[in-house]
């Protein structure tokens, strides 16, 4: 069964958008996310808990950007957000 053509992105450039957003956005956002708390909390803890922890909200991101409907955006997002996060671990040292 073919899937539904108003589900389907007709252009490559959102679609490949979307994917290394997942991938690659949401990477830099879990390790930026991370690096921060390791400045601001105990940083074996941290590392203890980042095992599983960044898995976890790794895959949530990558799930949030394949439901959103512009990749782009996605990816301006995820950069706000590991800037947020790099400045805040840069303030912390």
């Amino acid at each position: 069964m073919p899937a539904n053509n108003k589900y389907l992105n007709p252009r490559p450039g959102h679609r490949t958008a979307t994917i290394t957003a997942a991938i690659v956005g949401g990477l830099l956002v879990t390790i930026s996310v991370h690096l921060a708390l390791a400045v601001w909390f105990d940083k074996v803890t941290v590392i203890i808990t980042s095992t599983f922890s960044a898995f976890i909200l790794w895959a949530i991101l990558m799930m949030i950007a394949f439901m959103a409907k512009n990749g782009l955006k996605i990816w301006g997002i995820y950069l706000l957000a590991s800037s947020f996060f790099g400045l805040i671990t840069y303030w912390g040292l």
